[in-house]
């Protein structure tokens, strides 16, 4: 695909239907028969490293051995310090204009040193300590980046024993969730992935499948995960209820221009059903909200397409969450060097001010006034054309 000037290098990952068979595909709720999804063109184009930054520790663990088993033998591997701060990556100004190709090409190892689960109330109860920093996919407006500098390629921590271990003492320590709250009335819900996207882990880790198979062992708890990427290879965990998939979805319009490098929005929603069937729950994100001229009529029409399209059994289970945009003045520069026209929505000072984050982080978020007007519009919206659809919250 060619691009103009001002451009990302790839507006986006599929064009799916030449890739989605449309005889043979698996029954609902079973993973596909034949070659794992990982190891398919499709895959690749999301993820085809070339070059490999690693400490030391990480490399010769069980799981880095497993995920470099998994990569070309020609992959160029540079061994380095720390996973955190890497000069010729994170500090590299001139990797601006590459942001998308090292996504594609470039993978981290890391050891999490630092193991902790933190209270979060919104989403989840608690944040659990992730098995990856960073995401393959390129969405204009992430978080993840803005503390990282230049580049933002996929970071995993390969000590995944040791946080599955972590989760499991956090979740017996707490017992049984005696009261419901907002995250769920029954289970304790701890967020796997906050910082970077477990379908897309998976296509070279096996970390997700394991965090999976430790929550359904979990009684008292259940993993939760934000994705925008549909990977069939996650049908075949068998989550047993004990994982909750969040699909994120935005009208497509939006999609298009920010959400980049990730499965199209019909796709997302497409797949929810089978999700189901395979024995995850299945939430939705409306997120971001990206509040610029149009965008009450095409989240109607986005609204109405969930209505359409997905089956009762869905509907009947589904909760969502609203979460208006929050941007940052940083990764606005950053975004300059690689997709300015992203900007043009995303960087709206008239309706924007500066607020200091739950996480101490100084960002950029709709003033108070404009996202109230904005939340009461989209509740009324919801209610016009997917009723059904119970907001967990808001933000």
């Amino acid at each position: 695909m060619s691009t103009g000037p001002g451009e990302p290098e790839q507006q986006a990952l599929f064009g799916w239907s030449d890739t989605v068979p449309d005889e043979g595909a698996a029954p609902k709720g079973t993973a596909p028969k034949g070659p794992a999804f990982r190891d398919s063109p499709e895959a690749r184009r999301m993820l085809d490293v070339r070059e490999v930054y690693a400490e030391p520790a990480a490399l010769d663990s069980p799981r880095g051995h497993q995920i470099m088993s998994r990569l070309a033998p020609d992959v160029r591997v540079t061994e380095v310090d720390g996973h955190w701060r890497i000069p010729s990556l994170h500090g590299n100004d001139g990797n601006i204009g590459r942001w998308v190709r090292i996504k594609t090409e470039t993978l981290v190892l890391g050891v999490k040193h630092t193991l902790a689960t933190r209270p979060n109330g919104r989403s989840a109860d608690w944040i659990a300590p992730g098995p990856s920093n960073g995401c393959a996919m390129a969405c204009a407006y992430c978080y993840v980046p803005r503390r990282k500098g230049f580049a933002n390629p996929i970071t995993l921590f390969t000590n995944i024993e040791a946080i599955v271990a972590h989760v499991r003492r956090h979740v017996r320590a707490q017992g049984p969730k005696t009261e419901p709250n907002q995250c769920d009335p029954r289970a304790w819900v701890y967020d796997i992935g906050e910082n970077g996207d477990c379908s897309v882990d998976a296509l070279v880790s096996d970390s997700t499948a394991d965090l999976v198979a430790a929550f359904r062992s979990m009684p008292t708890a259940k993993a939760s995960f934000a994705t925008k990427f549909v990977n069939p290879d996650l049908l075949a965990l068998d989550p047993q209820g004990r994982t909750r998939v969040r699909f994120s979805v935005m009208p497509p319009g939006d999609a298009r221009l920010l959400d980049i490098r990730t499965s199209p929005v019909a796709e997302r929603i497409a797949a929810a059903a089978d999700f189901l069937d395979a024995g995850y729950e299945v939430h939705f994100n409306l997120s971001p909200v990206v509040l610029r001229p149009g965008w009450q009529r095409d989240w109607a029409e986005l609204l109405t397409h969930l209505d359409d399209v997905l089956p009762d059994r869905v509907k009947e289970q589904a909760a969502a969450e609203i979460i208006m945009l929050t941007h940052n003045a940083g990764l606005h520069e950053v975004n300059l060097g690689w997709h300015p026209k992203a900007e043009e929505v995303l960087w709206q000072p008239d309706a924007q001010e500066t607020k200091r984050s739950q996480n101490g982080a100084l960002n950029v978020r709709y003033s108070q006034d404009v996202k109230r007007q904005a939340l009461a519009r989209l509740h009324q919206l919801l209610e016009e054309h997917a009723p059904w659809l119970r907001i967990r919250y808001a933000f």
